[in-house]
């Protein structure tokens, strides 16, 4: 049965793609039927950059730019990433070849006030390296080229422009094309060299009568900085002189133009994305991120199952052979604390509370994981990840509702109409200040990630008039409920805790069992953040669902190994630690993220700095109350289990 788990485990690792959309057919101007089109739309989205934390929308630059009335709707996910997609100005058909297609024209004068401030916006944009976003028939266009590292890297993203330093230097993607070297000056892309790729459907019986059919398979762009006379006379060639817009530059105009090519190719429609997921080296990385994080596990589910079939074991024959009272008054260890384990802690109310909003988040992550991996959440279906969690979390409210009410019940807890409150204010009022302050930060620099106020009305209504109303019918649920039974009964004096050592502190305690959790995940952290913040693109849930588990595993292992601990030393306070013990796992984590900050990424700017922070504690924060949760309730299964097999008089 192991084996047979392990088994389906090592296939969702490698995961499986759904489209989530049917493919489309094109053919040729003039041969248009219901089964296939000619004319295709190319869709330009939101440019970032991993310079900044604030990506802007297309339009916000001066570029040449299409009808916003055919844009496609976005999904709330979308949206809230900050993807704006509109409709470009370049008119594609199916196999027409174009050569030095001309776009539009921008003119800017010296004497218009509004355009210093254009030049500004893309001088600054190529400075910071901001990267277009293309998409076409759903796909990705992609900007192939050799890295340092002699490999052929094809990224989603291709840059506006690039920039020379005034000591000659030529910075990002300048350093590609040798005609880019005249010091303190930008070059803005203005051309594109398309190439689509596409599969022939002649040969495929369903397609027999529609000769010149096929699909999309790649797209691919190079982009150039050319001088463009005027649009009557435009040279596309390699040696064309580049374009520069520098500080100096005065009254001058900008022509975008572009070139089409078509190249069939023998790759099936299904296996489009192969070559961009390809490109991403983490294979190898992956699987050794899984042995090291198993590892750990075997080591902890070694120590458990130590204490767990000797040393407990041991104790609970010891104790059960304590017959008369002499011997009952020699009792020592953990069964010496029995009066007093149960005993409700200190703010129970919020302990209760943390639990009930962790248990949401552990289901939300759990159910959302399970999607992916079954690939329902696969990079086609734009946003999908964001509006799964959100649906499912809204919906999770009762969830966070009843075991809120339980636990609280449980502790003996009697401001029930408290209980329900902070269960539904506290915790997700906490994430949406932090998301709404950022929010105003992004709004003020003009950003594409800004929230909508529609947006952000639907979300607390979403809030307000389903996850809270949800809260309310779990908590009565649960407050319906008798309070858990626990197998001893609870002492009215409480007993005096003696002197602990260093290693049974809460403090040393906490920074042992959070440590061993952050292991097993860092890796997986690394790719997960650069998905985040360096704009790569995520795809391996299997791998992210094998060390969820582990990280399950290992925050239920490690709180039992230190709770065991610390009732040996006669410290019943084990409530909260239980939850602090995995939860301070996310201290480990925020560290990694200020690491990552500080070595791995190139953000400047207070505003990106105060972004980035803020959009990491919302991170920590969600993070800390799920493996609280996973760790209280381990220890409390573990606690229950143990004083149920002694007997206590």
């Amino acid at each position: 049965m192991r084996l047979l788990v392990f088994s389906l485990f090592v296939y969702m690792a490698n995961g499986f793609y759904l489209p989530g959309l049917a493919p489309v057919n094109f053919c040729e101007k003039g041969k248009e039927t219901n089964a296939c089109k000619s004319n295709i739309t190319m869709y330009v989205n939101r440019l970032d950059s991993d310079q900044s934390v604030i990506p802007f929308e297309y339009h916000s630059f001066d570029f040449c730019v299409g009808s916003e009335a055919d844009s496609p709707v976005e999904n709330l996910g979308q949206v809230l990433f900050g993807e704006r997609i509109r409709p470009s100005p370049y008119s594609i058909s199916f196999k027409e070849t174009k050569s030095c297609a001309f776009v539009c024209e921008k003119s800017y004068k010296d004497g218009n006030a509004d355009d210093p401030k254009k030049i500004r916006l893309l001088q600054r944009g190529m400075k910071l390296n901001y990267q277009h976003h293309w998409i076409m028939d759903n796909m990705p266009v992609t900007f192939c080229f050799i890295n340092q590292q002699n490999m052929n890297v094809c990224t989603t993203g291709f840059p506006m422009g690039c920039y020379v330093t005034p000591d000659g230097k030529p910075k990002d993607a300048c350093v590609l094309d040798a005609r880019y070297k005249e010091a303190d000056n930008y070059y803005l892309f203005n051309h594109v060299d398309i190439k689509i790729e596409y599969r022939d459907l002649s040969s495929d019986p369903n397609f027999l009568d529609e000769p010149g059919t096929g699909r999309i398979i790649r797209i691919k762009i190079q982009p150039r900085s050319i001088k463009h006379s005027s649009k009557t006379s435009m040279d596309c060639s390699p040696s064309a002189e580049p374009q520069p817009i520098g500080a100096e530059s005065k009254d001058f105009n900008v022509i975008y133009s572009y070139s089409i090519i078509w190249e069939p190719t023998e790759v099936k429609w299904s296996s489009r994305w192969d070559y961009i997921l390809d490109s991403i080296p983490h294979t190898n990385i992956q699987w050794f991120s899984i042995m090291n994080s198993l590892v750990i596990v075997l080591f902890l589910s070694g120590m458990v199952a130590m204490i767990m079939l000797r040393t407990l074991h041991r104790d609970i024959a010891r104790y059960n052979q304590l017959d008369n009272a002499e011997d009952a008054q020699e009792e020592f260890g953990w069964k010496l604390v029995h009066g007093d384990v149960f005993r409700p802690p200190k703010n129970g109310m919020f302990l209760s509370v943390f639990v009930g909003s962790g248990s949401q988040i552990l289901l939300m992550v759990l159910v959302t994981l399970v999607f992916a991996c079954l690939g329902f959440l696969s990079p086609a279906n734009r946003g999908a990840l964001m509006t799964c969690s959100l649906v499912l979390y809204v919906f999770f409210g009762i969830v966070a509702g009843y075991v809120s009410a339980r636990i609280y019940k449980t502790f003996g807890g009697l401001s029930w109409k408290t209980n329900v409150l902070l269960t539904s204010f506290l915790c997700p009022g906490i994430v949406f200040g932090i998301f709404f302050i950022t929010n105003l930060l992004l709004w003020t620099n003009g950003s594409s990630a800004a929230v909508p106020f529609g947006t952000l009305l639907a979300l607390v209504c979403l809030w307000l008039f389903i996850s809270i109303p949800l809260t309310f019918v779990g908590a009565t649920f649960g407050f319906k409920k008798k309070p858990i039974e626990h197998p001893v009964r609870t002492n009215q004096i409480p007993r005096q805790v003696p002197e602990q050592s260093l290693y049974t502190k809460p403090l040393p305690g906490m920074l042992m069992g959070g440590i061993l959790p952050f292991g097993c995940i860092f890796i997986q952290l690394f790719f997960i953040l650069n998905s985040i913040w360096a704009h790569q693109m995520y795809y391996m849930f299997g791998f992210l669902f094998l060390v969820f588990i582990i990280l399950v595993i290992t925050c239920s292992e490690a709180t039992i190994l230190l709770c065991y601990f610390h009732l040996c030393a006669e410290d019943y306070h084990w409530w909260w630690r239980s939850f602090l013990t995995s939860g301070f796992t996310s201290v480990y984590l925020f560290a990694y993220c200020v690491h990552y900050f500080t070595s791995k990424l190139t953000i400047s700017g207070t505003v990106s700095t105060i972004l980035y922070f803020s959009y990491t504690s919302i991170f920590v924060f969600i993070f800390f109350l799920m493996t609280g949760t996973i760790g209280f309730f381990a220890c409390f299964y573990f606690v229950e289990k143990i004083y149920k097999s002694v007997k206590v008089d």
